[in-house]
Order: structure tokens, then sequence, then C-alpha cells
């Protein structure tokens, strides 16, 4: 019964799946509120322990409201408080690592994907340049490789049918000659980007923040 009594609000329903990241969220929320202009940095993990994302971008304010293990279904469920409470001058996105690992397909990403750019652009002014990172490459998580390449291509597809957003890829940086993905740039988990790793993943997202 102490189970039941946990897994139900008050009103005898099921609480979303997103509200384990709530106390992340408020955490993010208690930090100082970033001037308008700044160059926001949302999504799972590896934009959350992207800790010195500043150094990489001189001449930017940046703001990392990344937020981990998240997916893109629980950035749109908290989109106004992360995202719509600001006033950006640019909006980096990467969401659909976790996704795809948690055996979502491209379709289903992309449909929440949608969702959440148009629930950015009903707030934001619509020329405010966003850019989707899509997903990087892991040892952990080199068995999905088709499903991201497979991913990766949808989103580069979808994106080209937009205004104002941008496809920045976090693929190729990470591969070596041969295509295979690198082994010394992540963490002992073989997931999470080390100081290495974030050296080559930064060279993409380089083009648009010169």
């Amino acid at each position: 019964m102490l189970v039941l009594a946990i897994a139900v609000n008050t009103c005898g329903q099921s609480l979303p799946k997103s509200e384990k990241f709530r106390s992340e969220v408020t955490e993010i929320l208690a930090r100082p509120l970033p001037a308008d202009g700044a160059v926001l940095f949302t999504g799972s993990s590896s934009i959350r322990i992207w800790k010195d994302i500043s150094d990489y971008f001189p001449g930017y304010t940046i703001v990392n409201r990344g937020f981990g293990g998240s997916q893109t279904t629980d950035l749109l469920y908290f989109v106004d408080p992360l995202i719509l409470t600001l006033k950006p001058s640019k909006i980096f996105i990467y969401e659909g690592d976790n996704d795809l690992a948690a055996g979502k397909t491209s379709k289903q990403i992309l449909a929440t994907t949608d969702s959440l750019l148009q629930r950015i652009r009903q707030t934001i002014a619509t020329n405010i340049p966003i850019y989707f990172i899509s997903p990087k490459p892991s040892v952990a998580r080199w068995k999905l490789k088709e499903e991201y390449l497979e991913h990766a291509a949808n989103l580069k597809k979808w994106i080209s049918t937009k205004e104002n957003v941008h496809y920045v890829d976090g693929w190729s940086s990470l591969l070596d000659k041969k295509g295979n993905v690198l082994t010394d740039i992540f963490m002992p988990d073989n997931l999470h980007l080390n100081k290495k790793g974030y050296d080559l993943w930064a060279t993409g997202i380089k083009k648009f923040l010169p």
C-alpha cells in the first residue's frame, strides 16, 4: 500500500514520469536569472555536465540549463520554466540520445521535437535561431549506431522544413578516420564526454558561435 501511495497523487492519478526531474529543475531555477540576450544550452546530461561550456565560447553569455537523463518529452514538460521564462539570443538543444536508448523511434522523437518547437515559437520571437544538436556516438551505445544515424538524417530533413532552425552535427567529430567512435574521449561510463571529448564536440558548435 505504501508503494501505491507514493506512485499516485492526491487525485489518484499517476504522476508524470518527467516529475522525477522536478528537484533538479528547481535547483536550476534557483540560480541567478541570466541577462536578456544570453545563449541558452539545454537538454540532457551531455549538456548538464559540460561545466566549463562558457570557456569554449568567449564573448558570449552562456546559460546551461541541461538536466541529467532527460528525454525530449521531459524538456517539453519543463519548457515553460527552463526556456520560455528567458529571452535568449540563441537556443541550443541536445535531446534524442536518451530517447533512442529507451527504444523510442525517430518518428516519436521528432513528433515531440515538433511540439517543443511550436511551444517555443508561440512564446519567443520567431527570429531567434534554434539549433538542434544531433545525438552523439558513444562506446556504451555504439550498438545503436544505425538508429542514431537514421534519426540524425530524419532530424536534418525535418529541420530543413523549418524557418530559422538549424542542424548541428554532434556525431562526426567523435569518429576516427575509419568511422568508428573514438574510445579515449569518454568518462569511465563510456557514455559521457571527458575534456578531450568536449574539445572535439565543440568544433561543430563553434561554427554557429564564431
